[in-house]
Formats: structure tokens, C-alpha cells, sequence
């Protein structure tokens, strides 16, 4: 039997972005035992996917804010120890940031990353046994596809498949709609006001907004006290929110990646881009989705009405 290790730590987005490659993973390796290192918050989300057999949870961010304290120094040795804790047969780091690449050179096994040319921080190709040079101006989820492609011998085929089932997911009843209006980069949000317009555009839908930090969920609260039917939920692990967003008839959401998720769910999508750059970084997924605007070039209220609208009636 062959053992990987994937290793995509976060943020949201890159780790949902890394699932086609799973899938495509386990379809060329029926056999093999797949292991990812990912960040603890999203290791819920990381279960959900059935090509993982285990998770490894990480926790950089969490340690990089008290990395000297004695507390933290035992934690990072217990998470190291369970990387080396077994031997793999390969090894793919599709993050290609320096401290992937340092739990990459922990492991034992074949180490796998991107080039100097390829990767977000070149330093980190040094630590590599094998490095592969993949196309930097391609959508994120087609470069780890091919990386990972590369590493275990396979050419990725097809359309991406997240391996989410959504209809595993979804509960039935309540008819809602998801806003997904908060991102930690202000140069990708919509205003305010102009998802207060959107709310008020859709009628008397009951519309969800979750939210993720104390900031994100006061946004929640003032979007929700303008809307007569809307709800801020209580914050929950992201396997209970891929739940909720499963169930929707649709969301509306800024680039982030609960947005992303909901794309990988093939939910309907409306997708607002004002800040980013959608060839990159869009939504991919197998359901109904409209993407409007650009980086720099945020759409009109009027235009995401519209979107929306079409997956209500």
C-alpha cells in the first residue's frame, strides 16, 4: 500500500482549492492511504472529503502569536512528532510557503513541491527532493492538480471534482439564502449598503449571514438589524457550516472562502469580485454560478439583484 502526505495548510480557500486534487488522487491510487496536514481550524472540512483517511492538524497561526512560550514549543514538537510518525511514500506540499515547506522536510519520505519559479516563496523549493515547475498565471485549483499529478505519476482529466456531495449535506425544510459579505482583505468587500439593497430586493426570503470574527459578526448584526427576515447564526465549525450553506437555494458572496465552498458544493452562486482577480482565483464548481466584477471594478447592486433573483424564481 502507498502513503501520501498531502500538505495545504490554509487559508480556506486554498484548502478547498486543493480537494479536486484528492479526488483525482485517489482515482489514479485507488489503494493508497492519503494523510493531510492542514490548518486545525479547517480540519473538519478536511474529514469531510472521503479520499482523506487521516488529518493532521496544524496550527501555525495560532502558534505565531506566543512562538516562545513553553506551551506552544510542546505543541509544535507533539504536531512534528505525528508527521514523522510515520513513513510516507510521497510527499506534496502544494502550499509553497516556507513553513509548508519546513513540515514537508520534517516528514520522511520523497518531498514534492514547485520550483523556484513556480512557487509564492522561492526559498522554500530548497527543501524539496523533487520540484516541478507549474504554470503561475493558472487557476489555483489546475495548479495543485497538476502538482499533484506530477508527484504521483498521473495527467489530471476532466472537470474538477471537490468530493463534496451536496445533497449529503443538505437538510431539508427552511427556505434560505446565504450572504457571504465578509472577507479579511477590505479591498474585496461590497458595501454595506449595497447588501442591504440586495436583501431588501429579495422580498421576504429569510437570508443568513455568517460570520467568523468578532468584526465580521458585528458586520452580521447591523446587515441583519436592516433586513426584516435576515439571521446571524451562532459561530460554528466549518463542517457544520458546509451544512448550512448545502441547504441554501443559493448564496451571494465576496471572494473568501466560504464563497468557494459554496461553489465546490455546486450551491447556485452569485460571485462579487471587487478587489481580486477572477482568472486566478474565481469560483469553481459543477452547479449554477454568475460571476460580476473585477478587481478594482465592483458590480452594481443592480446587477447582483438580478443574478440573484434568477435563482430564486
Amino acid at each position: 500500500m502507498i502513503d501520501i502526505l498531502f500538505i495545504k495548510t490554509s487559508s480556506l480557500g486554498d484548502v478547498i482549492h486543493h480537494m479536486p486534487a484528492l479526488t483525482e488522487a485517489r482515482k489514479a491510487l485507488p489503494t493508497a492511504t492519503f494523510a493531510w496536514a492542514v490548518e486545525e481550524a479547517f480540519a473538519p472540512l478536511a474529514r469531510l472529503h472521503p479520499a482523506v483517511n487521516e488529518v493532521i492538524a496544524v496550527a501555525w497561526r495560532r502558534w505565531r502569536r506566543s512562538m516562545l512560550a513553553p506551551s506552544t514549543l510542546a505543541e509544535i514538537g507533539e504536531s512534528f512528532r505525528a508527521i514523522r510518525a510515520k513513513r510516507y511514500d510521497e510527499i506534496v506540499d502544494s502550499q509553497g510557503l516556507l513553513r509548508t515547506a519546513i513540515l514537508a522536510r520534517c516528514a520522511r519520505g520523497r518531498r514534492h513541491g514547485y520550483d523556484s519559479s513556480s512557487i509564492r516563496e522561492p526559498l522554500a523549493s530548497m527543501f524539496y527532493d523533487v520540484r516541478h515547475r507549474v504554470g503561475y498565471d493558472l487557476h489555483a485549483v489546475e495548479r495543485n492538480r497538476i502538482l499533484s499529478g506530477l508527484a504521483l505519476g498521473y495527467a489530471p482529466q476532466g472537470a474538477p471534482d471537490f468530493g463534496l456531495d451536496r445533497t449529503r449535506f443538505a437538510a431539508g425544510g427552511e427556505r434560505y439564502g446565504v450572504l457571504l459579505h465578509a472577507t479579511a482583505e477590505p479591498r474585496k468587500l461590497w458595501p454595506e449598503a449595497n447588501w442591504v439593497a440586495l436583501g431588501q430586493a429579495l422580498g421576504d426570503l429569510t437570508l443568513v449571514l455568517p460570520w467568523g470574527t468578532e468584526d465580521e459578526r458585528a458586520r452580521s448584526e447591523r446587515l441583519a438589524s436592516a433586513l426584516p427576515r435576515a439571521r446571524v447564526p451562532e459561530r460554528a465549525p466549518l463542517d457544520a457550516v458546509a451544512r448550512l450553506i448545502a441547504g441554501a437555494r443559493f448564496v451571494v458572496g465576496v471572494d473568501t472562502g466560504l464563497m468557494h465552498l459554496a461553489a465546490a458544493l455546486g450551491v447556485p452562486l452569485v460571485a462579487v469580485f471587487a478587489g481580486s482577480k477572477p482568472g486566478l482565483t474565481g469560483p469553481v464548481g459543477g452547479g449554477a454560478m454568475t460571476v460580476l466584477g473585477a478587481e478594482g471594478a465592483p458590480p452594481s447592486v443592480e446587477d447582483v439583484v438580478a443574478a440573484a433573483q434568477a435563482f430564486v424564481r
